[in-house]
């Protein structure tokens, strides 16, 4: 889609808008992005660095455009989160990298799933993670071995092509999109359509941040349209036509916003240029001059819905939308699709829980060995962290379950191993103050042993810093990591706590006190004691976040 023409020529400085006819370099990143297009570092890592090594890699190459390849540099080890903020990156980084692998939608197939588990076991010390927006991440990459690991994916029609940097990301579907016969509208051909023009796009490889996007029809809004930056939700208009509402503008970090309604409906066939037209507007319009306001909520926070949806019509789709309804509230409070769903077709759809998140890559290549024993090699990740395996026959179904098992992942999980997510962490990035990992993990054990009849579902998500990658500010109990002194008056990795944040009906982010923090040490301990609370004092069929909306502070702390 080409850029409208403008019609002020009066540069607006002030943010940095290239509609408005600024288009100087504003920041390092924009300097960085106007001096090499972030695509064309792939053929600078085949022909030079991969040759070269590490030390070989320009700087600007290194810490900016080559996550427009799926690539960061990963923290190096045993550098303690207090020195997070005061170390310069080049002192953080390892020589080693994070390589994001994109899954656009979710979908795999059982070859799919054994190149990546083979790419984790051969190149990246047998560690993977299923993140929270459908990708598998590994660890310990080294750019010498980058070329071949390209050369596996692309065998398998994956690739890492924009899975970072200021570009379109990973497009979320729901897992069982065409599945599962409830669904208002199966986005699965829109998110290739769109995925097959667009990524890898020039056209859209300069964008002022990130841009996620969500396309789904499923019933419990799965793909958490409530905050990401462009989202088309399934809805049936007063025809009974299937489409899309348009909600724009999401996003969690330092200043969480929900995506707005823009009110019109979009048909199947008119999903890609509207989502062309929504990012060439972030493109144009968007904020560049200052980083920490370059994503699009800010501009629709400025903006609001009504005048987004006139410059939508009048300078890039040249047409009116037509007025669309609301989409119906999620059928489900979870939205994890942990556990075994009936398909349309008549076999079942077996979902399961990791350890938040992280697994090896020996295991997933024994869940692709599962997916073509008891289904048809189809496996399906999740927005949640989880896996998902398809058509599997109702008479394999448990023996299916005691398979995973076997392995410890769970379709039919505790609550708080079915709730807890987790980010990287201290372990790997760069950013975090605090381990996330292992700690969640002992976290949802401890709690399984405390409170082993909980059985009310609970969100526990815990990130290692403020940027939310695990989403903590919508969570039941969100741990935003900090520093936190202790009993002795040492600095010690802890956690700001967010209470009663969730999604849909009345969206809110979690409460926080000025001060209450907690130490990693305490989690366990704050959590028994703030759950124990709620089963005492919850009313007939309350939920947790219900419950803190009218809590005491004192029963929260």
């Amino acid at each position: 889609m080409s850029a409208p023409p403008r019609t002020s020529n009066r540069p607006q400085r002030g943010q940095g808008q290239w509609a408005l006819g600024y288009r100087e370099p504003l920041n390092p990143n924009e300097r960085m992005k106007k001096d090499s297009d972030g695509l064309e570092v792939r053929q600078r890592i085949l022909d030079i660095y991969s040759k070269t090594g590490f030390d070989g890699i320009d700087p600007g190459d290194l810490r900016g455009r080559m996550r427009w390849m799926g690539l960061y540099t990963q923290r190096a080890q045993g550098i303690p989160g207090g020195k997070t903020a005061v170390l310069e990156p080049e002192e953080l980084e390892d020589s080693y990298f994070m390589m994001r692998a994109r899954i656009d939608g979710g979908q795999l197939t059982s070859d799919a799933l054994r190149v990546l588990g083979g790419i984790s076991t051969e190149f990246g010390r047998d560690v993977a993670d299923v993140t929270d927006r459908q990708n598998v991440q590994y660890h310990w990459i080294r750019i010498e071995d980058v070329p071949e690991i390209w050369r596996r994916l692309e065998s398998v029609g994956l690739s890492t092509m924009e899975a970072c940097g200021d570009v379109p990301r990973v497009m979320l579907g729901c897992p069982l999109a065409g599945i599962l016969e409830d669904e208002v509208i199966d986005a699965t051909d829109v998110i290739s359509e769109t995925v097959a023009k667009y990524v890898g796009n020039p056209e859209f490889s300069n964008l002022p941040r990130k841009w996620k996007t969500s396309m789904s029809g499923c019933v419990d809004h799965c793909t958490e349209p409530e905050i990401d930056d462009v989202s088309f939700v399934g809805v049936v208009n007063e025809a009974g036509e299937a489409g899309y509402d348009l909600w724009v503008g999401g996003g969690l970090s330092t200043n969480p916003m929900f995506a707005q309604r823009i009110g019109v409906f979009v048909r199947p066939d008119q999903v890609t240029d509207v989502w062309a037209a929504c990012t060439s507007i972030f493109r144009d319009y968007g904020y560049r001059r200052q980083r920490n306001r370059a994503r699009i909520k800010f501009l629709m926070a400025d903006w609001g819905p009504e005048k987004f949806r006139q410059v939508l019509q009048d300078e890039y789709v040249k047409e009116a939308l037509p007025d669309g309804p609301a989409p119906a509230p999620a059928k489900h409070d979870q939205r994890d699709h942990v556990g075994v769903s009936r398909q349309k077709d008549g076999h079942n759809a077996v979902g399961f829980a990791l350890r938040t998140g992280r697994i090896s890559g020996s295991l997933l290549t024994t869940i692709a060995d599962l997916a073509d024993r008891y289904g048809q090699g189809r496996i399906r990740t999740t927005t949640q962290q989880k896996l998902v395996i398809l058509d599997v026959p109702d008479e394999q179904v448990e023996e299916l379950v005691e398979a995973l098992a076997e392995h410890d992942l769970q379709v039919r999980p505790s609550a708080f191993r079915r709730g807890t997510m987790a980010c990287t962490g201290l372990e790997f990035c760069k950013l975090a103050i605090v381990e996330t990992k292992q700690h969640a993990q002992d976290l949802y054990a401890e709690l399984e042993k405390r409170l082993p009849d909980f059985d009310t579902p609970i969100g526990i998500n815990v990130n290692g810093c403020p940027n939310s990658c695990a989403r903590f500010q919508t969570a039941d109990i969100g741990f935003k990591g900090s520093m936190v002194r202790d009993d002795n008056g040492e600095m010690v990795e802890g956690f700001q706590v967010h209470l009663g944040g969730h999604l849909g009906v009345e969206a809110t982010f979690g409460r926080k006190f000025r001060g209450h923090k907690v130490t990693k040490a305490e989690t366990a301990d704050y959590c028994e004691r703030l759950l124990r609370g709620f089963l005492e004092r919850r009313t007939p069929g309350e939920s947790f976040a219900h419950y803190v909306s009218r809590a005491e502070e004192a029963w929260l702390l």
